[in-house]
């Protein structure tokens, strides 16, 4: 296995495999309900922000803000360090193998991420003004932006990486209310505040990014315990300083993460400053509104991700392929069950949703078309960036990020000077395409990990059957309104839920009953997770 210096593999336990992906799939379903609970009010949060924003300051001062998100969001990557994806690929091992090592390499963890987001702030702070890069009628806000939010560049780091330890010590709790729920619901409170204060577009950035600094001292104290309660667990007490091979693992682990973070969120937000650059603050408004909805409609694949990621590096480190398999292919039925619906709400009813923002965000719809397509092919795969990385192949996911950010550069250069904001968003879902593609085929050739073909589609089948028909009938009877997109959702919903509820066993959905009780081993029994469809 890679990476084996970081200590001695646990004994070898006798276990029977089926009930052992049951139990799997269980906590995965456990912790999938927090997480999705935490991420739908990040996602409703999130889109409180993007409301307040349109509707206090427009296309363009949304655009100024935004534009300050995009360069934070991208410093953000680079100043984690790889150090919050360290975290959840060795923490769990750690657990297993060396309690007594945990808070070293906690601290190994945390102390690069504080200085690097210190530096990297700084840098921000007082070299990006000299150098010139923005222009046009809001250049100066643009700037005065970005240097604000750049002060708080190490808290958020610090609280990233911080959460992450937790989730790959057990625990995804202290993630969800820090990070998914707490920081994002102050967000449209402190611009809603900025705003009453006569505060512009600046002061609105500088309010998006003040909740961080709260959200790291938090995040620390919620580490601090949980390392405690391992080390207590195991009756050991570790020493802060982290041992040689440990600082060595982690490292060589996050050294390719560190540059393929930084790509990662260049090529989620790369797009909106180049749209702000080449078409204008409002363009970019527009743009960076749409495409912030389909985040939000990631969060099934988010909320999983935080469960199932130190659940990959733990079974990958005891080389239980079978189980990852089982792992990986009933959450992204999942993933693609419950989210697709949402990209096709999007899709139909674009005009009425963008609308609620103002009306000169109705022009963006077509983006927002376009992307919530390539949103769904990210879907098709799953989590497979989390198999693959949790197996020790930094390397290759930078190769495959430097890839993808490379089509997105160039295909925005190219699109986005002759169709704006539309060309922008076929550059985007492009690259979403490439980089499922990459992983997906990686997977399958190093780890043994392949794309369950029959599950997946029929799971976009039944996404799509529950979905179509409500909104076609809704649009029919009652035009492309609010009433109508409303009518299409509960329509969905329902006729997902009854269609999930008849077909459960086939679609994986059974274990989440087992969620109602402590003791689920007599209901575990009963379900067929080995079953191929």
């Amino acid at each position: 296995m890679r990476n084996q210096e970081v200590g001695e593999q646990s004994a070898t336990r006798v276990v029977d495999d089926s009930g052992e992906h049951k139990g799997e799939i269980r906590e995965a379903a456990r912790g999938g309900i927090v997480s999705v609970a935490g991420a739908g009010t990040s996602a409703v949060m999130g889109f409180a922000l993007t409301l307040v924003l349109a509707r206090t300051y427009g296309d363009a001062g949304s655009g100024v803000v935004l534009q300050a998100i995009a360069v934070f969001s991208i410093a953000l990557g680079v100043a984690r360090t790889g150090m919050d994806t360290a975290g959840i690929w060795i923490l769990p091992r750690l657990a297993l193998a060396g309690p007594g090592k945990i808070r070293g390499a906690v601290m190994a963890l945390l102390v690069p991420t504080a200085v690097v987001g210190t530096v990297l702030g700084l840098l921000i702070g007082l070299v990006l003004p000299r150098l010139g890069l923005f222009s046009g009628e809001y250049e100066g806000q643009v700037t005065a932006a970005i240097q604000l939010v750049s002060w708080f560049l190490p808290c958020g780091a610090v609280m990233m990486v911080a959460l992450a330890a937790t989730r790959g010590l057990g625990n995804v709790v202290p993630y969800t209310v820090v990070g998914a729920i707490a920081v994002p619901a102050a967000r449209p409170i402190a611009v809603l505040v900025a705003a009453a204060m006569g505060g512009a577009a600046v002061s609105a950035a500088l309010g998006w990014a003040l909740p961080l600094a709260a959200g790291m001292v938090a995040a620390l104290v919620a580490l601090w315990i949980r390392v405690r309660e391992h080390e207590r667990r195991a009756g050991v007490h570790g020493v802060l300083v982290p041992e040689r091979a440990v600082h060595r693992s982690i490292w060589k682990f996050a050294l390719p993460r560190w540059f393929s973070s930084g790509i990662e969120q260049s090529i989620v937000w790369f797009d909106v400053i180049l749209v702000g650059a080449l078409a204008g603050a409002g363009a970019a408004g527009v743009y960076g509104a749409a495409s912030r909805f389909v985040t939000a409609g990631l969060i099934i694949s988010t909320a999983m991700r935080m469960v199932i990621s130190p659940r990959f590096s733990a079974l990958l480190s005891e080389n239980k392929i079978s189980a990852v398999q089982k792992l990986y292919s009933t959450t992204v039925t999942w993933i693609v069950l419950l989210g697709v619906p949402i990209y096709g709400l999007f899709m139909f009813f674009a005009p009425t949703i963008l609308g609620w923002l103002g009306d000169d965000f109705q022009r963006g719809s077509t983006a927002l078309i376009i992307l919530s397509l390539g949103a769904i092919t990210s879907l098709l795969a799953g989590n497979v960036d989390s198999v693959l990385m949790m197996s020790g192949r930094s390397g290759w996911m930078l190769a495959n990020k430097t890839v993808v950010l490379a089509v997105n550069i160039v295909a925005n250069i190219i699109l986005v000077p002759r169709h704006g904001i539309t060309g922008a968003a076929v550059a985007w879902a492009l690259s979403m395409f490439i980089d499922a593609a990459l992983a997906s085929i990686e997977t399958r050739i190093f780890i043994g990990v392949r794309f369950d073909a029959p599950r997946v589609f029929y799971a976009l089948l039944v996404a799509a059957v529950c979905v179509v028909p409500p909104s076609v009938g809704a649009l029919f009877l009652m035009g492309n309104s609010a009433e109508a997109c409303l009518a299409a959702g509960l329509g969905t919903v329902v006729v997902l839920a009854i269609w999930c509820w008849l077909d459960r066993r086939r679609l994986g959905l059974k274990d989440l009953a087992l969620l109602k009780g402590r003791n689920t081993a007599k209901a575990a029994q009963t379900i067929d997770l080995d079953k191929k469809y």
